[in-house]
């Protein structure tokens, strides 16, 4: 998921170029914090008595021109002392300001934060945060029994610095017209092009007992480069990088990472904090609290938090930004601004919010300029029949069937007033002159093919998707080379009804396989089959090989990127499976499913069915089951980016509970076994705030029949170079034959925490992982051919049971290698003795992130 939002940025990247100004005299430098070393961002830099001048930069920089030889330079912002000098543009020199913050007095004690000398105790400021922090929750709207307010929002994705210079570049030229759609930023004053920009008009809900939270949306907008990706997925990868921030809580979420909050209870341990100057904040006197952290490459911020001088210590203005050092992705710059009113009864109040983001791929770019204001209103505390109707739907979100499609009547009577510019209302009429244009359009369907794998048929709204291009070709040891082509339709073809198949043909076996699907959907659909929640019934068919011991959860079986393999790829048979199954979601995040199920397994010179009486072998060519499976899965609050195939998690903060079982009886529609499989998992992230976190994944299951080692449970084996989530990077695909087992997987993402404190290290900007994963297994003597006749022999030499030992690997990883890279280097513990088995390895994958 993460991937596919870096995939838009790129995109918008792509017409992003760098160019230096040229004038007479210029005025250039960069400001900085006396105390922190940190570039000021947004800081006004001008010549005193003229209108010349202009702010700094995401990374402390300014230049502006000037024809004049001489003048008094004025630097100031809010919470530090102000700037001037006496200087002659005519020298071409570049200034370095080091701003010094105001000091303040409180109860007498005159705090100067110096750096060298910083210490916790007898602190006045730290004292003052204890006190905030036990004093948070006092007058929080979520002590209410009920509150809603009205929300406006905007998100909105620009070119930086879009000036003169940069639209004479050959790129530019080609798109003349895009001079008409610039823009100038409300936040530094500077040209910017608008690519994307999307709005929302909104109620939200709160209920304290039983806990809910709803959003009911009157009117969504939206329009620019990212349209090239599913609508739906890329909103909901926008709303998870851009989240609702509250400064109370102990952690802030943004960017699909968490960062300790200045009000945290660990906070006066992550940061220092310094009593400023005094401010008047709406008409209030407040303390200017400034933080920074102790390591300016961990997960927090710098800022202000401006704080009433009385008991309640309310916080009417919050600022924070990330450190320069920071050890983050494609970040260079964000700026996070909250503003707070009281009502009569003293509840706090979110009245603004607004994000400024920069996002850069590469240093020496201009970047994205990204911007999410919010503005909310009208809060109530008296439940209403329209709240009661809300709390009575069972999704999260409610979305009115004409939300998307609201005349510019609705959003002009709506939205605040002057809250969007006619550059950024103009986004669509951008896009279609873009796409009109060969160059832009072939570009932006590479891209979607490469971060989607399909290919649509027409322009807009296409009625079929050809894919996935990545198993196109592949190959293994029984089928040679192979080739597949397929594809799917959409909801625009029609809404209910949805199929999918595929042809593939082997050259080796000289043997045709498919798949043919139908799906009905019993709710309507907006692009795809697979969107949340679904509600169908599906009849498939499939004929094609089983790699035995080998299941890819992210990826299918031939993909082509899985080509390159460490041992050789020859446990494969073949299967036909004709299914019914149907699926019910539900927006508690609880979902069943009901499979009636027919399948065949074919044996093959690779994996041969030599069914054992005493000493005799009698090989045996296919064998069948008739089975019914229930699965059960409850995912409370789970998030994911959803594709045309597939769903990727966002966030695993919430439990995933999942639990399966499936029965055949023998005789029953021609299954040659009675059987009996049921497997029960638990998944779930751990933040551990500042010190990264860790994804477990429990796991169990067992076969209560006898039955042969086909419908055994054999652990999944990666026998590929690349990392794959739950898969043994070092096992031998059918190594192990269970019928019953406990599995875990355990790593832990550090985020930086040990290498951000190596000096040299910390500039690579790497980040550890550790994992471990392992599996306790057993096979009963009812199903080991050893011991019981009946059985088909295990047909590979190596295959063995488990004793009273697990399967254990280890391994210590880097992410963040050149910003897309990971690196495992695994250890096998166990069962070191088995015969042609690696004992240790490198792996890779790519692993874009935040």
């Amino acid at each position: 998921m993460r991937l596919i939002i870096k995939g838009a940025l790129s995109l918008f990247l792509l017409l992003a170029v760098s160019v230096p100004l040229n004038a007479q005299y210029i005025v250039q430098g960069v400001v900085t914090d006396s105390l922190t070393r940190e570039p000021l961002s947004y800081v006004s830099v001008r010549l005193k008595n003229t209108t010349e001048g202009t702010t700094t930069g995401s990374d402390g920089r300014f230049y502006f021109k000037t024809h004049r030889s001489e003048g008094t330079l004025v630097i100031s912002t809010v919470g530090y002392n102000e700037y001037s000098r006496l200087i002659h543009p005519a020298r071409n020199l570049s200034y370095k300001v080091a701003l010094s913050p105001a000091t303040y007095a409180l109860n007498e004690v005159l705090v100067k934060p110096k750096r060298e000398h910083y210490k916790k105790k007898d602190n006045p400021a730290v004292e003052f945060v204890r006190r905030m922090i036990e004093h948070r929750d006092d007058h929080s709207p979520n002590e209410k029994d009920f509150w809603q307010r009205e929300r406006y929002e905007k998100t909105t994705f620009a070119l930086n610095n879009f000036d003169e210079e940069k639209q004479k570049k050959w790129l530019y030229r080609k798109f003349d017209f895009l001079t008409e759609y610039v823009d100038t930023s409300a936040v530094t004053g500077k040209p910017i092009l608008t690519v994307s920009a999307r709005e929302l008009l909104a109620t939200d809900y709160y209920r304290k007992s039983p806990h809910s939270e709803k959003q009911w949306v009157k009117g969504r907008k939206q329009a620019g480069v990212d349209e090239f990706l599913s609508k739906q997925g890329m909103q909901a990868a926008i709303n998870e990088v851009f989240k609702d921030v509250d400064i109370y809580e102990n952690n802030i979420s943004l960017f699909t990472n968490k960062f300790v909050s200045p009000l945290s209870r660990i906070g006066t341990g992550f940061y220092k904090y310094y009593l400023m100057d005094t401010l008047q904040i709406g008409g209030e006197t407040c303390a200017d609290l400034a933080f920074t952290p102790f390591n300016s490459e961990s997960f927090g911020f710098n800022g202000h938090l401006y704080v009433t001088l009385d008991s309640t210590y309310f916080v009417k203005r919050a600022v924070l930004n990330f450190p320069k050092k920071i050890n983050l992705n494609f970040v260079d710059y964000m700026l996070l601004e909250q503003e707070f009113k009281r009502a009569e009864d003293g509840t706090r109040l979110l009245d603004h919010e607004s994000i400024t983001v920069e996002f850069k791929l590469t240093e020496g770019q201009d970047g994205i300029f990204a911007r999410r204001v919010a503005d909310y209103s009208n809060y109530s505390f008296a439940p209403t029949a329209e709240a009661d109707k809300v709390f009575g739907k069972p999704e999260r979100i409610i979305e009115e069937t004409e939300a998307l499609s609201r005349p510019e009547t609705f959003w002009a009577e709506n939205r605040p007033q002057a809250a969007i510019s006619q550059q950024e209302n103009s986004v669509d009429r951008l896009m279609t002159q873009l796409r009109g244009y060969p160059v832009y359009y072939w570009t932006e369907k590479i891209l979607s093919i490469l971060f989607t794998g399909y290919i649509p048929t027409s322009k807009e709204a296409p009625l079929f998707y050809i894919g996935p291009m990545n198993a196109t070709i592949s190959g293994n040891t029984l089928e040679g080379p192979r080739i597949r082509g397929g594809g799917m339709t959409t909801a625009w073809l029609n809404p209910h009804l949805f199929g999918k198949g595929y042809i593939a043909y082997g050259f080796k076996d000289e043997r045709v396989k498919g798949l043919a699907e139908i799906e009905y959907s019993f709710k309507k659909k907006k692009e795809y089959a697979n969107e949340f929640p679904i509600h169908s019934l599906k009849v498939r068919y499939e004929s094609d090989v089983n790699q035995y011991g080998q299941n890819y959860l992210y990826t299918s079986k031939d993909n082509v990127f899985l080509a390159l393999k460490r041992e050789k790829d020859d446990r494969i048979g073949y299967y036909q499976q004709a299914e019914m199954t149907y699926t019910n979601e539900f927006y508690s995040g609880f979902s069943f499913q009901l499979t009636a199920r027919r399948r065949t397994d074919e044996s093959t010179y690779l994996i041969p069915f030599l069914k054992k009486e005493g000493e005799v072998y009698s090989p045996v060519k296919d064998f069948s089951t008739s089975a019914a499976e229930l699965k059960l899965r409850y995912a409370p609050n789970e998030k994911f980016f959803q594709t045309q195939w597939n769903r990727f998690p966002v966030s695993l903060d919430a439990p995933v509970f999942t639990l399966s079982h499936t029965i055949a009886g023998k005789g029953v529609l021609g299954s040659d076994y009675t059987y009996n499989h049921t497997e029960a998992g638990i998944q779930k992230r751990f933040w551990f705030s500042a010190f990264g976190y860790t994804d477990i994944i429990l796991k169990a299951g067992k076969v209560w029949d006898k039955v042969p080692f086909p419908l055994l449970i054999m652990p999944n084996a990666n026998l590929s170079y690349t990392i794959q989530p739950e898969s043994y990077s070092l096992m031998n695909a059918m190594e192990f034959m269970n019928d019953e087992y406990f599995s875990w997987d355990v790593t832990y993402f550090l985020n930086g925490w040990l290498f951000n404190r190596i000096p040299l290290l910390k500039k690579l900007k790497w980040r550890e992982i550790v994992s471990c994963r392992g599996l306790y297994g057993h096979l009963s003597d009812k199903n080991n051919p050893d011991m019981t006749d009946g059985l088909f022999a295990f047909p590979i030499a190596n295959t063995r049971t488990m004793g009273k030992t697990p399967y254990v690997e280890a391994g210590v990883g880097i992410e963040n290698i050149f910003k897309v890279l990971r690196l495992d280097y695994v250890w096998r513990l166990t069962y070191r003795d088995s015969p042609d088995v690696d004992k240790s390895g490198l792996r890779i994958s790519l692993h874009m992130t935040f």
